[in-house]
């Protein structure tokens, strides 16, 4: 049984970081690609970014290219989303995901395991 945790999310001002963690466990993670997804209150749950099985491709919402960074240790089954000038439009619920493919790409419909979300609220 794959079971996807999430870790690290909380309260921040704006400009300040955080890094999320999402520790896999059931398979073998370092065959399937994975990512993160968030969802504020009323929206729907939107791509963050992706990573590929061995780390060497990534994908990046605009709105998130070039402030958070996500990657991958496969000894440590653990994915992380380190984020940083995060701004009020960034709080969320931050879930990560895991495919049957080697990278999947921003659509919630490709990927077929998800973690319980770890909440991030950025006060401004």
């Amino acid at each position: 049984q794959v079971q996807l945790v999430e870790s690290g999310g909380g309260l921040v001002q704006a400009g300040n970081s955080l890094r999320l963690s999402c520790a896999a466990s059931g398979r073998t993670f370092g065959r399937y690609g994975m990512g993160w997804f968030r969802q504020a209150p009323g929206k729907e749950r939107e791509f963050v970014a992706a990573i590929s099985n061995v780390g060497r491709r990534t994908a990046y919402a605009d709105s998130v290219k070039g402030r958070f960074t996500i990657s991958r240790d496969n000894d440590k089954n653990t994915m992380y989303l380190q984020m940083n000038s995060l701004q009020p439009e960034d709080t969320a619920v931050y879930y990560c995901a895991t495919s049957n493919q080697a990278f999947s790409d921003s659509n919630t419909g490709s990927y077929n395991y998800w973690g319980q979300g770890t909440q991030v609220t950025v006060s401004s």
